[in-house]
């Protein structure tokens, strides 16, 4: 037996014929479906930008505390040598008076101290922000 070809003399159709109003529906959707697309990939390319800006600001904040910290650890350095030739100079000159020694160098101990807190809190703080 020959096989029967089912050949049509006209086009197939892919599915339901659409009226005109749902033609036009079946637009307006496929239509809205772009600009849906379209905005979320600006949304996409909006949240790089701003990712990257948040990136340089981050790093910019980071040279500043860097370069801030190793300011205020010069300073500290700075300090740390006065205490120590304030105290050669109080125990040259006083002559076994200790006490004398030890709240001087206290003083001296406890400004630094309270500089080395200060810095201490500003990075605290700017690494809160």
């Amino acid at each position: 037996m020959a096989a029967k070809s089912r050949k049509s003399g006209g086009r197939k159709r892919r599915g339901p014929v659409m009226s005109p109003a749902e033609k036009t529906a079946y637009v307006e959707v496929k239509q809205g479906i772009k600009h849906v697309e379209k905005s979320i990939g600006e949304v996409q390319k909006g949240l790089r930008r701003a990712e990257k800006a948040i990136e340089a600001d981050a790093k910019a904040r980071v040279r500043n505390l860097r370069s801030e910290a190793k300011a205020q650890i010069t300073m500290l350095k700075a300090k740390r040598r006065e205490a120590a030739q304030l105290m050669k100079n109080l125990s040259a000159a006083a002559e076994g008076s200790w006490q004398d020694v030890k709240q001087s160098a206290d003083q001296v101990l406890a400004d630094a101290r309270a500089t080395a807190n200060g810095i201490a809190e500003r990075i605290r703080a700017a690494l809160a922000r």
